[in-house]
């Protein structure tokens, strides 16, 4: 049973995403017969791609399942934001349930998977439209800051980051001014990009060294028998001796039993601007690419684009209806003017949204399902580059060219499932209202004591 509104999952529907209007997923035929291959892949997002990529290079014959188009999820529709993070545990929290060593070596891998989406678009000659430097963590009240000095150290003397904390006024002359920005943290790691664009570019990689990429595809059945994995979709099956899952925030409880409950699809939404000029910009003193989030509960993330059009993003609503996607962007509209007093009236042309997931460990996961069964899921969010790297280390791991070991603790947690998994959505509903009230009693107490 869907844990939203059916929309939300409709392979037919296109996202609405300004994306769509910048590139052409490739041409992709459904599966129409049986067909065998060494490795299937189920889903082409950026870590099927990545994987299906790297295997192929080796030799390797892949094919892929996709229940849309190459990049239809989350890899062609978020923020664009190459960036680290992809856990939901605060600094303090991972370095007490992980030490040190394997949490240095977490954030290490993460910054490996910035360079492997620059080298293979390098190798690839893929249009990413990069833009920025790094990525910026702006305090929206004065009550925050004393977190960000802590994750200024955190990323200075344990990812070994080079990072700096900035002033109001060191905001406004590196980045912008926002009535809600009195200071910010500065990751000299991660950029920008158009994602659907490199999505695209990936799936057509990959077409080129031989990856039967079939689209339209959904998984309806997985049998094994005899050593093989049968995969079933509505006009064939897929038999394969190896299996890697790469479904991330559209994976169904029903895929493998030991993947059910472990996830938390959230959804995130995002509107964008008509392109700003010179003038608009210069009124909120906006002169930067880098992408941003801030510490807001719900979070905000925004990025001036290579058009001048201006992206904001934030959490979505928690029902997935069109009609509550149309309520939360109001809100966001809103919210945009309130931070961007300038830009008020600035004409909204595309609105759209999107399933990120959530783990039950609260970090990216990487493993096996069983010998010949992989899987590389949960994000957080942050998954342009972590999804690529895990890709990546996934082939490699089957080709026996990496050794499970080295890869961060971090990501390599047992699954576990979600209490009470078929009500998580409750769950979230109710973490979510607990945020909000946490975040509004911590700026009125710190406001009242200065």
């Amino acid at each position: 049973m869907p844990l939203y509104n059916p929309v939300i999952y409709d392979r037919s529907l296109p996202a609405q995403s300004y994306w769509e209007t910048t590139a052409q997923p490739p041409e992709c035929s459904a599966l129409q017969q049986s067909e065998t291959c060494e490795v299937a892949i189920i889903g082409a997002g950026l870590t099927g791609l990545s994987a299906a990529l790297h295997l192929a290079q080796a030799g390797v014959q892949v094919a892929i399942l996709e229940a849309g188009h190459p990049g239809w999820g989350a890899s062609g529709r978020n923020g664009g934001f190459c960036c680290v993070g992809a856990t939901a545990l605060e600094p303090e929290r991972l370095l007490h349930r992980f030490g040190t060593a394997a949490v240095r070596q977490f954030y290490q891998q993460q910054r490996e998977a910035v360079e492997l989406v620059k080298a293979l678009a390098a190798a690839e000659s893929l249009d990413l439209e990069a833009q920025g430097n790094g990525e910026i963590q702006v305090a929206h009240h004065a009550s925050y800051l004393a977190d960000l000095a802590a994750e200024f150290s955190f990323y200075k003397n344990i990812a070994d980051y080079p990072c700096q904390l900035w002033s109001q006024s060191e905001l406004v002359e590196h980045g912008f001014a926002s009535p809600e920005a009195v200071g910010a943290l500065h990751l000299d790691v991660g950029f920008g990009l158009n994602p659907l664009k490199y999505s695209c570019g990936l799936a057509e990689a990959v077409i080129r060294r031989g990856v039967k990429l079939y689209a339209h595809s959904p998984l309806e059945t997985w049998e094994q028998q005899n050593g093989w994995h049968e995969l079933h979709s509505p006009g064939g099956c897929l038999k394969a001796k190896t299996v890697i899952v790469a479904t991330n925030g559209y994976t169904e409880d029903r895929l493998h039993p030991q993947l059910s409950g472990c996830l938390l699809p959230v959804i995130s939404q995002i509107i964008t601007t008509r392109p700003l000029t010179s003038a608009e910009l210069a009124a909120q003193n906006w002169q930067t690419e880098t992408p941003v989030f801030s510490t807001h509960q719900p979070l905000f993330y925004y990025r001036l684009l290579k058009d001048g059009r201006f992206l904001f993003g934030s959490r979505g609503d928690t029902d997935g209806s069109l009609s509550e996607r149309q309520r939360r962007q109001d809100w966001m509209q809103r919210r945009l003017g309130e931070l961007f007093p300038a830009w008020q009236q600035i004409e909204i042309t595309h609105g759209w949204n999107g399933l990120v997931a959530i783990s039950a460990n609260l970090t990216p996961q990487i493993g096996q399902l069983d010998a010949q069964s992989f899987y590389g899921l949960a994000y957080h969010g942050s998954g342009v580059g972590t999804a690529t790297w895990v890709g990546q280390a996934l082939a490699h791991w089957i080709l026996g060219k990496l050794d499970p070991a080295e890869i961060s603790p971090v990501f390599r947690q047992p699954l576990k499932s979600f209490p009470i998994a078929p009500w998580r959505v409750w769950l979230l509903r109710g973490m979510c209202g607990l945020f909000a009230a946490q975040n509004w009693l911590k700026c009125r107490e710190r406001s009242a004591a200065q």
